[in-house]
């Protein structure tokens, strides 16, 4: 460890741990929509490793908004040294044992048809449906994370929402709304 950041406070690991149980699911879905889910894992690895040598007092307040700009920041760096944003991956670990080869078929399907439907938004609409929908921030926490106003992190959504609707029609709706029912 470092001598900058004094990680034997007490509580430090616990406190960590607490943050991974809470946000390492939304973590590596924010991630996925970022450099595919063969690098998520990595990138949200590298935002636990900084919350561990993070001031604990400076980052409580807002752990969420931390972690996610956090998140994004190594994200926007792995894609960098890539050279490009990488296609999101079909992982298959993830899928129920009863899922037939039709069902498969029809997931794939979806997937890129929604895909294509993001890939119509631009890259800061892109993240902020992500921070929205699979992460599940508040807008005053997708705010502080893209760094702009809470009202214009209102008005993007609302903008991107009308496009994935053009582009999906009526399953853009079943999407927003199965969404909005786990978050």
């Amino acid at each position: 460890m470092t001598e900058s950041a004094d990680t034997s406070e007490p509580g430090q690991r616990e406190w960590v741990l607490a943050a991974l149980t809470h946000f390492e699911g939304p973590l590596l879905r924010f991630a996925s929509g970022l450099v595919g889910s063969g690098h998520a894992a990595d990138v949200v690895q590298d935002t636990f490793l900084e919350l561990y040598r993070a001031d604990r007092g400076q980052v409580e307040g807002h752990l969420s908004a931390w972690l996610f700009t956090v998140c994004k920041r190594r994200a926007i760096d792995v894609v960098r040294e890539r050279g490009r944003l990488a296609a999101l991956e079909e992982d298959d670990g993830m899928q129920s044992p009863d899922s037939g080869p039709a069902a498969r078929v029809e997931r794939q399907e979806s997937m890129s048809r929604v895909e294509r439907a993001l890939e119509r938004l631009t890259e800061r609409d892109r993240q902020v449906v992500i921070l929205k929908f699979s992460a599940g921030l508040r807008y005053k926490e997708i705010a502080e994370v893209m760094e702009l106003s809470a009202s214009n992190v209102g008005f993007i959504l609302h903008t991107a929402i009308k496009i994935l609707r053009e582009e999906l029609g009526d399953a853009a709706g079943v999407l927003l709304v199965s969404k909005r029912s786990v978050s």
